[in-house]
C-alpha cells in the first residue's frame, strides 16, 4: 500500500490550522527528488531541468526548485509573468508554446528566454521580434507511432505538436539566414511512461537527428531537450522509474552517437513536471456525506474542481483514510464530490476501510496537474495550498478562494453571506 508522507496525528494538527480541502506538498521529498535527478545526469556538465510550470504554478514550489538548480518551462504569457516575478531570467527560462500569439513571443524574447518553436510558421514570428535571438530551439514530431521494443507507446502523428523532418531543415536554413547562431532540438513523444528506456530511446532519435541536421545545414547545436513524459506509479502495484538507469541510458546513447560525430559538447535539458512533483502532493479532504442507493457513496468536501484527472481521464489516485492505514479494506465505496456531473468521482468501486463522517481522506500523487487543473464549475472555489516544510512546520502558500474572488471579474456587487 502507498504510505502518505504525513501521518494522521500531524495531519490533524495541520487541518486544525488549515481547513480542508487543500493540497499539501512535501518540501523534503521535492528537494530529495530534484537532487536525485541531477545526480542521474551529472555526467553532462550542462544538464538543466526546466520544471514544467503548468504542473504546479505556485511561487513557493518554484522557488524550492530554483534553489535546487532548476529553471522553468513556460507555455503562456501568464506563466512568463510568474517566472519574471520570481526572478527567473534569460536562459533559466524555456518558452515551449503552441498556437502562440506574437505578444507571447515578444515577452519571452524580452526576458531572454530560449524560444522553442512548435511550427514552421513560427519562423515568421521570429522575424517580427525586436531582434533576432542568438539561440532558438525547434520541436520535432516524427509522425506515425512511437514504439519501444515493438510496443506502441503513443501516436505522435495524432499530436498537434512539433514539425516534420523536412520542416525542421527548412526552418533551420531560414533561421541561419536570419542570424540565429545556436540551436536546440526538442521532442515529446509520450506521456506518463514508467519505462526506463523512454528517455534513452528518445535521446538516440534526437541525437541522430541533430547529427544529421548539423551535417546537412552546418547549424551549430548546443543542446537537446528531452522534454517531459516520465511518469510516476499512481497505483501501488506499479514500479517507479529508475532515474539513475534512465540517466545512464541517455549517457550511453550520447557517447554512441554524438561523441563520435564531434558533438560531445551538447548539453541535455529536460522539462519534467509530473516526475518532479506528483508524489510529493496530497489532496486532503474531509468525508462530509454518506449516501446508500444502488451503491455506497462517500461524499467529500473536495470535488473534481480540486482534482480533475479522475473525472477527465479515469485516472487512478490512491486513497488513504488517515489513522486507518492498517484497518481492513472491507468496504466498497465510490468516493465522490458534489459537482452536478456524474464523473465527479475520485474512486469507483474502491475497497477502503469503513469511512465515518469527519474522517480525513488523503488522495495521493496530486503534486502535479492537481491544483493547476482546477476550475470553478458550479461556483466551486479553488482550494488552498499548504507546504509541509522540511523542519515539520507548515506554510500557507496559497489561500483558498472566496466568493469575492469568484465574482471579482464581474460588474456585480455581491456580499458574502456565509453563516
Amino acid at each position: 500500500m502507498k504510505k502518505p508522507f504525513v501521518d494522521a496525528n500531524k495531519l490533524r494538527q495541520i487541518v486544525a490550522e488549515h481547513p480542508t480541502p487543500f493540497h499539501l506538498y512535501d518540501e523534503r521529498g521535492i528537494r530529495e527528488n530534484a537532487r536525485l535527478l541531477h545526480r542521474a545526469f551529472a555526467w553532462n556538465p550542462g544538464f538543466k531541468e526546466y520544471f514544467a510550470v503548468k504542473a504546479t504554478p505556485n511561487p513557493a514550489i518554484l522557488n524550492i526548485l530554483r534553489e535546487e538548480g532548476c529553471g522553468v518551462d513556460c507555455a503562456t504569457y501568464t506563466e512568463l509573468l510568474l517566472a519574471e516575478a520570481l526572478g527567473f531570467e534569460g536562459q533559466e527560462i524555456m518558452f515551449s508554446s503552441n498556437m502562440t500569439p506574437l505578444e507571447d513571443f515578444q515577452f519571452a524574447h524580452k526576458l531572454g528566454a530560449i524560444i522553442n518553436l512548435d511550427d514552421f510558421t513560427d519562423v515568421d514570428y521570429i522575424k517580427k521580434l525586436s531582434s533576432i535571438p542568438q539561440k532558438v530551439c525547434l520541436r520535432y514530431n516524427p509522425g506515425g507511432n512511437f514504439s519501444i521494443s515493438n510496443e506502441i507507446m503513443d501516436t505522435p502523428g495524432e499530436a498537434k505538436y512539433g514539425m516534420t523532418r523536412s520542416q525542421l531543415k527548412a526552418a533551420i536554413e531560414q533561421l541561419l539566414d536570419m542570424g540565429v547562431r545556436k540551436f536546440g532540438l526538442h521532442a515529446f513523444l509520450t506521456s506518463n511512461t514508467r519505462a526506463n528506456d523512454y528517455y534513452p530511446t528518445l535521446a538516440r532519435i534526437l541525437f541522430e537527428l541533430v547529427r544529421d541536421l548539423h551535417t546537412e545545414t552546418g547549424a551549430h547545436f548546443s543542446f537537446v531537450n528531452l522534454s517531459g513524459g516520465i511518469g510516476v506509479p499512481y497505483h501501488p502495484s506499479e514500479e517507479p522509474v529508475d532515474i539513475m538507469a534512465v540517466g545512464k541510458g541517455v549517457e550511453e546513447a550520447f557517447n554512441a552517437v554524438l561523441v563520435p560525430a564531434g558533438l560531445g559538447h551538447l548539453s541535455i535539458a529536460a522539462e519534467l513536471g509530473r516526475f518532479m512533483l506528483a508524489p510529493y502532493g496530497h489532496l486532503i479532504a474531509t468525508a462530509i456525506r454518506r449516501k446508500n442507493t444502488y451503491k455506497h457513496y462517500i461524499g467529500l468536501d473536495a470535488s473534481a474542481a480540486n482534482l480533475m484527472r479522475p473525472a477527465m481521464y479515469g485516472s487512478y489516485h490512491h486513497i488513504t483514510i488517515a489513522g486507518k492505514e492498517n484497518d481492513p479494506h472491507d468496504h466498497l465505496y465510490d468516493v465522490v464530490g458534489g459537482l452536478c456531473e456524474n464523473n465527479d468521482k475520485f474512486a469507483v468501486n474502491r475497497h477502503l476501510p469503513e469511512i465515518e463522517l469527519g474522517d480525513l481522506v488523503i488522495i495521493h500523487d496530486t503534486g502535479a496537474h492537481g491544483f493547476s487543473m482546477g476550475y470553478n464549475y458550479n461556483g466551486k472555489l479553488r482550494s488552498a495550498e499548504v507546504l509541509l516544510k522540511a523542519d515539520g512546520s507548515t506554510e500557507l502558500i496559497r489561500r483558498a478562494e472566496t466568493p469575492e474572488d469568484y465574482f471579482a471579474t464581474l460588474n456585480l456587487p455581491v456580499r458574502s453571506a456565509r453563516l
